[in-house]
């Protein structure tokens, strides 16, 4: 298979890596992105077209010039804190963002989307893993947000005008890096646990703050369902294809089924680092969940998706030779 593909958000971090493993299965990745909080020099595999998603004109403009056979929509805030505080800004960004593609999308008969969405979706469900049946009901403004935008999403696939064919991904927390080590992970600020502590090991950042102690897990800190953003990728690959074969829409949770804490990511990141880090306790972070770990097996069944890379202490050898290139977070 072949021809271009829009990847909303393909100068950050996932979307820079589906780039990558778009351009390998022998896609042309076009990349649309407002740069607010992607990175120019992250779009390395194909066009970049500058934008805002919620320009609705813009986005139909990129959609005709390429006649892309598919879109990936990447762009999004995902912050849970920031959520909190400014649940405005989520939904404006977030769902106005995914209405303004569809609708062009629909008016350009682009009819295929394979959309990010999250596991913050499910909200707190203590005990439970999660698989693709489980309820929704997000803690904040960017799980909401994300439900909202699944939903506006399968309404305008069953309107009887619009041909729009769907796969949503629904990911635990991302982790690692490419393992060229041509892009990785930077966000500014970085909110993320494992290239916080990475940052405090190299000295980037005076301490790593451990938010909250007192959640109902085995140590106290949250737990968290981990997955490589190659193994991850690869998945969108394959959800595409499956797409382009006519397969019919669906849903699909990535994760591993395996959780870890807080407190077991900090530690296994001073074992393959060989340093040690410096750390505080800090308080809880609005929004977020005692534990989210996948129950599911769904991908691997409907789409033949094996997480080859997501062992914990690969995700971060690949994070932190990311993180020791040269140049890194200049």
């Amino acid at each position: 298979m072949s021809g271009a593909v829009l990847v909303t958000g393909g100068a950050g971090y996932i979307g820079s890596h589906a780039c990558k493993a778009l351009a390998a299965a022998g896609y042309e990745p076009v990349t649309f992105d407002s740069l607010v909080t992607g990175w120019r020099e992250a779009v390395k595999y194909g066009p970049l077209e500058e934008g805002d998603l919620r320009d609705r004109g813009r986005v139909l403009e990129v959609l005709q010039r390429h006649r892309p056979v598919a879109a990936m929509h990447f762009a999004a805030l995902s912050n849970v804190g920031e959520a909190s505080r400014d649940p405005g800004l989520y939904w404006d960004n977030n769902v106005i963002g995914t209405l303004r593609l569809v609708q062009a999308m629909a008016e350009a008969e682009v009819p295929h989307l394979v959309f990010s969405s999250t596991c913050a979706t499910y909200g707190e469900q203590d005990g439970v893993m999660l698989d693709e049946s489980c309820r929704q009901d997000p803690l904040n403004a960017y799980g909401a947000s994300k439900r909202a935008a699944e939903d506006l999403i399968r309404n305008f696939a069953a309107a009887p005008d619009v041909a729009l064919s769907h796969v949503f991904f629904r990911y635990f927390n991302v982790a690692g890096a490419d393992p060229d080590a041509q892009i990785g992970e930077f966000h500014r600020p970085e909110t993320h646990l494992i290239p916080l502590a990475l940052d405090a090991v190299s000295g980037r950042r005076e301490l790593l703050t451990i938010n909250g102690q007192d959640y109902p897990t085995p140590d106290g800190t949250c737990v968290r369902d981990y997955v490589h953003v190659t193994d991850l990728v690869a998945a969108h690959v394959l959800g595409l294809e499956y797409l382009l074969r006519g397969g019919t829409s669906e849903v699909f949770n990535l994760g591993t089924g395996r959780g870890f804490s807080v407190r077991e990511v900090v530690e296994a990141v001073a074992r393959v680092t060989g340093l040690p880090i410096p750390a505080k306790d800090g308080p809880r972070r609005p929004g977020d969940c005692a534990a989210l770990v996948s129950g599911s097996t769904r991908a691997g069944e409907v789409l033949g998706w094996t997480p080859e890379h997501s062992v914990l202490d690969e995700m971060i050898a690949t994070a932190w030779a990311w993180h020791q290139r040269p140049g890194y977070a200049s």
